[in-house]
């Protein structure tokens, strides 16, 4: 599964539609040097990307964001071209890395979309820096390792280097500043894998908007995204005379993990519809 897993990233980066006129740039964030990439014009979207993954390997979302958005395209420690530091890959320092980023290149304020990894990167950005986000898009998330699914769970132990297909490290080569890091960066993210979040007390007291997007067949249980939902005030019945809560959940049909980020023909309206504030009306005018 896990073999499959990552081949299916591997997959979709050989598939992947470059955006449109993107610019890339580096700069010192935390002691690295991080590259990302611009495009579009409109109001500010920070876009993270999954564990193992890059900007080319976000596929087709980041041009359809960046018809409406100033889209910042990231890659974080220790992917793609932004170089790794000494120091381990956790969702907090991930997080800080983003708010510095966004100091260095002058972003007061932003909304965050983030797959996977940056999903949850965007989860701890909006529980640790606030006063930086406008809204959130979290897709394929989890604010606690309880979250995962049982094959997922018993799988973490198990992980090593070795479980990783050679192809792999041969993609993370064309785009690596040190074409020889894989095997370092592997056993970070297999630490991160390790980490038990448990971060219910911060979710709770969130007041950013989050729009959470899982697939039916996602490494989070749908449990868990009804869960993170409701500590974001979602869940209560509508049609009631009272305003929805800011924050929303979508579920995709017929979707694993890998395949969310696929799915831009329904991504990317849901996304758009929830980042210009719009709420659907109902039969009777109001939410």
């Amino acid at each position: 599964m896990f073999r499959s897993t990552l081949t299916a990233v591997i997959m979709l980066g050989a598939a992947t539609v470059a955006a449109a006129q993107a610019t890339g740039h580096r700069v010192q964030v935390n002691g690295m040097r991080m590259y990302y990439e611009v495009s579009g014009s409109g109001e500010p979207l920070i876009v993270l990307h999954g564990a193992y993954m890059n900007i080319p390997t976000m596929g087709a979302i980041i041009p359809e964001l960046a018809k409406t958005h100033r889209v910042y395209a990231l890659e974080l420690q220790g992917h793609g071209r932004t170089t790794d530091i000494d120091r381990p890959i956790t969702y907090p320092n991930l997080a800080d890395d983003v708010a510095t980023f966004m100091d260095v290149v002058g972003l007061k304020k932003a909304d965050v979309f983030g797959y996977s990894m940056g999903a949850a990167t965007g989860l701890q950005f909006a529980i640790r820096h606030p006063e930086k986000i406008n809204r959130l898009v979290a897709a394929s998330a989890a604010y606690d390792a309880q979250g995962w699914q049982p094959e997922f769970k018993a799988m973490i132990p198990q992980m090593n280097v070795a479980m990783f297909p050679p192809m792999l490290e041969q993609e993370y080569r064309k785009l690596a500043v040190n074409p020889n890091g894989f095997r370092e960066l592997a056993r970070k993210l297999i630490a991160l894998e390790s980490e038990p979040m448990a971060w219910e007390a911060g979710v709770k007291s969130m007041k950013t908007a989050v729009l959470i997007i899982a697939g039916d067949a996602d490494v989070s249980t749908l449990e868990h995204n009804v869960s993170l939902f409701r500590l974001l005030g979602g869940g209560a019945m509508g049609d009631m005379g009272k305003p929805l809560a800011a924050s929303r959940l979508a579920i995709l049909p017929a979707t694993s993990h890998t395949a969310v980020i696929t799915q831009v023909g329904l991504l990317h309206p849901i996304i758009e519809q929830f980042l210009r504030g719009e709420t659907p009306k109902s039969f009777f005018g109001g939410n």
